[in-house]
């Protein structure tokens, strides 16, 4: 499957050609909308608005965005047929809100009701019907890239017990595992595997080989480095186990990572322009999210207050580590007993947490209870796209059995971040250790580019309560 990297972030061609063939259709539901209302009456159709194509481009733009939010173009998206038709219907919803505050923002693109309604129910059922199609044509074979696994030892095995299914391999095919490292009995088991060739390029011409992944677990393995730039010179990529991992999975498996990975990948963006950069928009949209969220905080200090009494606490401030391993105190709204932690030990949530109260619950399966970090972002303190911060007895708890934990602290922490939309809650070791491995993806690949489709994807997090507890 034919990618391209865009700050950072692997992008899958299908998808952006779905996305542009959406965003077509949701531009034609317009004109279509404009001839029923108005009966094809053209001087009545330049009366009633002033800029017809600002118009008909933002109701594409936003209701394709808010398909974005949703996962829709996610080419490890695994739902079935309902789960699409739910995230297209939510999709909708969310965009008709979105375009509500673009109309008064931006008066001369309105469309009216009537246009609005007959797009948004045109597009809806195009699109509702043909969305079925497109996993089905991205999941064939001659789309997906053909890939040669050089090594079938323990390395090379963490591809079949990290992708497992169907969905994590859309973008790959692999042929064949090649036993370079001469192992009597390969730890690879789900794929032929074979001796290596007498000529890697040969092979990879026979096999229609587009690309070989380096998997050797044992580094005295021999592979002749000529024939390794012969097949570079010919057209057929190279790439590191730990690089194919980053591409197709979004994430950094830690038994790949190495120290000497530090020093010669690249990315791990920094630099005066580029704090300066996250740190206006940091401010630019902490301050927009309280303009709109101060009615949301009111109304859940009242609730926090009804339920608990006028004495009890609304916010709680928690003690986490920061940027540099520096404390920071976050604050959240009360979620739990204000005894929650008595005996003075931090401990993990669990599922049905009878700490939590009932207020708490709702605002933890919104993500409510976040929103006062948005003043944490104002301060300075965090950041709106960055790891999550985590409690100081755990960190030190963590980092002991983490490898590279600490280096999570080089960038700001965040409201939400990468892990946050692409692994469900952390409640354990085992989740913590998962979890970081996404936050190293996006220390070493941070861009504004990466942080802006973070944030759209919190949309779904928080609206569908994935990972809430």
């Amino acid at each position: 499957m034919i990618t391209m990297r865009v700050s950072g972030m692997t992008i899958r061609a299908p998808f952006v050609l779905f996305w542009l063939l959406e965003l077509a259709i949701c531009m034609l539901a317009v004109l279509i909308a404009v001839m029923v209302r108005f009966v094809g009456d053209t001087a009545l159709i330049s009366d009633q608005f002033d800029s017809p194509w600002l118009s008909t481009l933002a109701f594409g733009g936003i209701m394709t965005i808010s398909l974005v939010c949703f996962g829709l173009y996610q080419s490890h998206f695994r739902g079935g047929a309902l789960g699409v038709l739910l995230r297209i219907a939510l999709g909708f919803a969310a965009g008709g809100v979105a375009l509500a505050l673009f109309y008064y923002l931006v008066p001369s693109a309105y469309l009216g009701r009537g246009v609005t309604g007959i797009a948004m129910g045109i597009s809806f059922f195009v699109i509702g019907t043909l969305r079925p199609l497109y996993l089905p044509i991205v999941e064939q074979k001659n789309l997906k890239r053909r890939l040669a696994i050089v090594g079938c030892g323990e390395d090379a095995s963490t591809i079949d017990r990290r992708l497992k299914r169907r969905a994590d391999r859309r973008g790959f095919d692999i042929v064949h595992y090649l036993n370079f490292e001469q192992l009597e009995s390969p730890a690879v088991t789900s794929h032929e595997v074979i001796d290596p060739p007498p000529s890697l390029l040969h092979y990879c011409r026979q096999h229609g080989v587009q690309e070989l992944v380096l998997a050797l677990s044992d580094q005295r393995a021999h592979i002749p480095s000529d024939q390794l730039i012969e097949c570079r010179l010919a057209g057929i990529d190279v790439i590191e186990l730990i690089s194919f991992f980053e591409r197709e999975a979004g994430f950094l498996p830690l038994n790949l990572v190495r120290p000497s990975w530090f020093i010669y990948a690249g990315g791990f963006r920094s630099g005066r322009a580029w704090d300066a950069a996250k740190r206006a928009v940091d401010l630019l949209a902490s301050g927009l999210l309280l303009l709109i969220s101060w009615p949301v905080m009111l109304l859940t200090a009242m609730a926090i207050l009804i339920e608990s009494g006028a004495g009890a606490p609304v916010f709680y401030r928690q003690e986490r580590v920061g940027y540099g391993g520096l404390p920071i105190g976050v604050l959240k709204f009360r979620s739990m007993q204000v005894d929650a932690e008595a005996a003075g030990k931090a401990v993990w949530a669990t599922a049905n947490d009878d700490r939590i109260t009932r207020v708490g619950r709702v605002i933890r399966a919104l993500r409510i209870d976040e929103l006062p970090q948005i003043l944490n972002v104002f301060k300075g303190d965090m950041s709106l796209v960055g790891p999550r911060p985590e409690r100081p007895s755990f960190v030190a708890e963590l980092s002991e059995k983490i490898p590279y934990y600490a280096e999570r602290h080089q960038v700001k922490p965040g409201v939400t971040g990468w892990a946050q939309v692409s692994y469900p809650y952390g409640a354990s070791e085992d989740d913590a250790r998962c979890k970081h491995e996404f936050d190293l993806y996006y220390v070493k690949n941070r861009s504004l580019f990466l942080d802006l489709f973070i944030l759209l994807q919190t949309v779904e997090v928080v609206l569908l309560g994935k990972g809430a507890r």
